[in-house]
């Protein structure tokens, strides 16, 4: 018998793998789950359940193993996915048999416990979860996942076929630029339909069709195409058949459309020309900005609502109503500055006649340079990826660009040399581009250089470098070659292309993704920067102009111009507005505050805001017809009940303010094993002497908090005693110094059960007569014990030459109090751009900027509503303002009620609303009925919203 003979065998035996590589897979995920509830030695019971499914999840995956391989090597299947899928599969029947000998192990008593057999066991899983995607990836097209997303459906419009087959058909010749659109519309529809089966990754019946060569070579049967002969053509054979056919093509049904497969024959009728040209699959938009003049059929006066007229009458709309002055101080406030305007500042505005009182209002706010910055610090921090703790900061493998991005925002720094300085950085602002080294192995696609090219993809430029860092793109017409060329400009070396984190053995070429706007190769990486940072901020890029200015518009109308505002090739609802005002942008200088300005003084921003049924509505056919109503961002919301009641933060990661004073904290040196350890919990005694021998005191003032408790003594009286180290106690202490020697003591407790961080931050600033002055703080000089000291021991002259020196702390474990300050002492709260990642932002939707963060989560979620509700933290503010309101009005409750009114919601309360309020605080726990009041406000849409 011929030895070819028993390839059907093979073959037929290769065809089970699909049906018995579900074995292994539900066996063993099931294994894994009833292994988790043995822990801790529970559910014995389930062990000899355990066992079978382990031996015969192992048996299977071996037999998976050997089927795929005979399916690969006696079926057409190759191309590298096919192998690593055989690959990956093959180590996991080598996992699953390794663990299954560790159980057996382990159950024969040659190994002490289960650790060695879950540790494989956790390992085949994940490989069999490896496999698994690949294998889909295999049967179903590798963007199986992300093909279905919303945003990525849609992408191609077969109608093109249509319109170019009408303009072609007939024609006795085809011009050169006719045979290129020809080809171009042929393998739009093959890159849509058939690279799933037929590519360099998944080379079935050895048919490549998305390169020149494959098409021409042909398959494992022959070549596919006769040119000029579409009746001779296996290629249109097989696309003309029945959809039920067993040979046509595609299968899965996917059946070509008939303009599809008429425009295909047509091809190859004409001689089947290939272009040199690049295939653009997916919409792409001009790189350069249009520059649109403004309309001269608009009687608005406006630039914005020129296009905004046309726009509505060509949907035949009338103009929305704009929002009354108590609405627009609100929204624009909290717009500009992330801040509830003031009671009596709102009356103001409100009752004046003056006709440009918004535009004043705008400059004015624009005007509030600290406030406007810590606002829209958030909204960069998220763009930039910079935060003030997490991943990466430990161990060096992160920076943050918080004081240049501070500075660049306060002094209005025009944007092209923003986006110059994050290109080609100085180390202030260097943090952008380096990204987060993250510890261990990592993917090709996470390499410093490659998240360097994604990031300024994203928040720069609109484009997904991401998904083109693995393979070329489902999403657009990035290529995994551009990804890398463009990734190449970061690195010091030359980077080898991996697709699927698989080296393919090509090497990149250093190019940016729009090589017309410039050349960027050079020697050295610094070059590279320099050439790059000039080449993006052209004004011939209206890819950079556009996304900033599509980013500011959905910033205040609640939805971009494009959207999503990361994909800036799909399609604007106007875009002549988004050219204008990006043209606008470029003229005025860069700059931002101006671009502002021109979106906020236009009636586009001042109607009244609309409410949509479902979020697809701001997808699909939308409309515009007025801002979209948007909630308080975590931040916003966070300041405004720091404004109303309490401190929701009293420390900052970053202070702008700082004058300079040290802090440090000092306390108690534990030592155990020769280490310096935490401070136990307990109490512990401090002295320190200074001397003002030879000087007459003009004023002495001093700044303490201490974690947790304390009571100080100066020259032995009691001055202060505090139980929050959040607030800082400021004291007038010149008439307590005396001319000659000075004694500091202080008795501080570290509360809690286990050793816990604990630290004296102390300041005390000295003014002499002479004009001269001192500074008295806490440092490694002053003395402790954690005895209880006997005698005097407040005084100057008790003697602590027994007691050792303290601990600096330094200030890790504490952020900065922004009221630990001599110079300004009316900042009450940190504002909430400026604080570490806490817990209850994170729940109202701060992002934790491990990634470029572009848009927030405009939904409320159950958790925020738990948080709202039952949350210890936020109770604890309300708890602490119910305390300051009570000692501020006592029983004034009329005056109680009108002012969280006017301070929540800007308005008087109505009569209804005042009579409920008022009979709420008829209680005895006047407290509790105070903070249920400010809850009660504080959950009211009126409060959450920005109309």
């Amino acid at each position: 018998m011929d030895s070819n003979s028993w390839d059907w065998i093979f073959q037929l035996l290769g065809r089970f793998h699909p049906m018995v590589v579900h074995f292994p897979i539900g066996l063993l995920v099931v294994a894994i789950f009833l292994e988790f509830l043995t822990l801790g030695g529970r559910r014995q019971s389930l062990r000899e359940g355990i066992n079978w499914m382990v031996a015969l999840g192992a048996a299977s995956a071996v037999l998976s193993a050997v089927l795929g391989w005979l399916l690969r090597t006696h079926d057409d299947y190759v191309g590298d996915l096919v192998q690593f899928h055989q690959n990956v599969g093959i180590a996991t029947a080598v996992f699953a048999t390794i663990t299954w000998f560790l159980l057996r192990n382990t159950l024969n008593g040659k190994l002490e416990h289960y650790g060695y057999y879950r540790f494989g066991l956790v390992a085949t899983v994940l490989l069999l979860v490896v496999a698994g995607h690949l294998g889909a990836s295999l049967t179903h097209g590798e963007d199986y996942l992300t093909s279905v997303l919303p945003h990525n459906q849609d992408s191609y419009d077969d109608g093109k076929a249509t319109v170019l087959l009408a303009e072609l058909n007939g024609l006795d010749s085809l011009s050169e630029a006719q045979q290129e659109d020809l080809n171009l519309g042929v393998r739009a529809i093959i890159a849509h339909n058939c690279y799933q089966c037929h590519s360099e990754n998944k080379q079935k019946g050895e048919l490549v069709l998305d390169n020149k060569r494959g098409v021409y070579q042909g398959g494992k049967s022959g070549p596919i195409i006769v040119e000029g002969r579409p009746e001779e053509s296996e290629m249109f054979r097989r696309i003309s058949l029945p959809p039920d056919h067993d040979e046509v093509m595609p299968k899965k049904g996917k059946v070509l459309k008939s303009n599809e497969i008429k425009l295909i024959e047509l091809w190859i009728k004409k001689g089947a020309k290939w272009s040199d040209g690049a295939l653009k699959i997916f919409p792409e938009a001009e790189l350069a900005l249009s520059m649109p003049d403004l309309p001269k059929t608009s009687n608005e006066k406006h630039p914005i609502d020129k296009f905004m007229d046309v726009y509505f009458k060509e949907k035949r709309l009338k103009w929305p109503k704009e929002v009354d002055d108590r609405t627009f101080i609100r929204r624009a406030s909290l717009d500009i500055l992330g801040l509830l305007p003031e009671p009596a500042k709102i009356d103001q505005f409100v009752n004046s006649g003056d006709k440009g009182k918004r535009e004043k209002l705008i400059d004015e706010l624009l005007g509030d340079k600290h406030n406007y910055t810590q606002h829209w610090l958030s909204f960069w921090n998220d763009i930039l990826r910079n935060d003030y703790s997490g991943p990466g900061f430990i161990t060096g493998g992160r920076k943050q660009i918080t004081d240049w991005l501070y500075h660049s925002l306060m002094d209005n720094k025009p944007y092209n040399i923003m986006v110059k300085e994050l290109i080609n950085p100085s180390e202030e602002s260097e943090g952008f581009i380096n990204g987060i080294k993250w510890r261990g192995l990592v993917n090709a696609s996470q390499r410093t250089e490659m998240q360097a090219a994604q990031n300024i993809g994203q928040s720069l430029m609109g484009v997904n470098v991401k998904c083109a860092s693995c393979h070329n793109s489902f999403v657009s017409n990035l290529t995994l070659e551009q990804s890398y060329g463009f990734a190449s400009i970061f690195a010091d070396s030359i980077m080898e292309l991996n697709r699927c984190d698989m080296p393919i053995g090509k090497m990149a070429e250093v190019n940016f993704l729009y090589p017309e706007l410039g050349s960027v190769e050079a020697e050295s990486v610094k070059e590279r920067l320099l050439l790059l940072s000039e080449v993006m901020v052209k004004p011939e890029n209206g890819r950079l102009y556009r996304t900033i200015t599509n980013r500011f518009w959905k910033r205040f109308m609640g939805r971009g111009i494009i959207e999503p505002v990361d994909e800036m090739d799909n399609e604007p609802w106007n875009s002549d507005l988004l050219d204008w005002l990006a043209t606008n942008f470029v003229d005025s200088g860069y700059d931002i505050k101006y671009l502002l300005k021109m979106i906020m003084t236009s009636k586009a921003y001042q109607l009244e805001s609309t409410r949509l049924e479902d979020q697809e509505d701001l997808k699909k056919g939308y409309v515009f017809k007025g801002p979209i109503l948007r909630r308080l961002s975590a931040e916003q919301f966070s300041d405004a009940v720091s404004q109303v009641v309490a401190p929701m933060y009293y420390a900052a990661a970053y202070d702008p303010n700082n004058e300079g004073l040290p802090y440090n904290r000092v306390w108690h040196r534990e030592v155990k094993f020769d280490r310096d350890v935490l401070p136990e919990p307990g109490t512990r005694y401090f002295r320190h002497g200074f001397n003002l021998k030879g000087k007459k005191i003009q004023a002495a003032e001093a700044l303490i908090s201490v974690d947790h408790s304390y009571t100080l003594y100066l020259n032995g009286k009691i001055i202060s005693e505090g139980t929050d180290w959040r607030k800082v106690d400021r004291l007038e202490v010149g008439d307590k110094l005396i001319e000659g020697e000075n004694i500091l003591a202080l008795e501080g407790n570290n509360e809690g059960s286990i050793a816990n961080p604990a630290g004296i931050l102390f300041t005390m600033k000295i003014q002499f007569e002479d004009g001269t002055g001192m500074l008295v703080t806490s440092n490694d000089k002053w003395k402790s014990t954690d005895k209880q000291p006997e005698g005097e021991w407040v005084s100057v002259i008790f003697d602590d030459g027994s007691w050792q020196g303290v601990r600096n702390y330094g200030s890790s474990n504490w952020d900065k109090l922004v009221n630990f300050t001599f110079e300004n002492t009316e900042r009450e709260f940190a504002r909430a751009s400026l604080v570490k990642q806490h817990p209850f932002m994170k729940v109202m939707g701060r992002p934790t900027r491990e990634n470029v963060a572009t848009t927030r989560d405009e939904q409320a979620t159950l958790l925020q509503a738990l948080e709202l509700t039952n949350g210890e933290y936020f109770n604890g503010v309300l708890k602490e303002g119910a305390e300051t309101w009570l000692k501020k009005y006592g029983d004034k409750d009329e005056q109680i009620v009108l002012n969280l009114y006017r301070k929540t919601l800007g308005r008087n309360p109505t009569d209804k609303e005042r009579g409920i309020m008022l009979n709420a605080l008829q209680t005895g726990s006047k407290e509790e009925a105070l903070q249920d009041l400010f809850w009660s406000m504080f959950i009211s849409p009126e409060f959450q919203f920005i109309y």
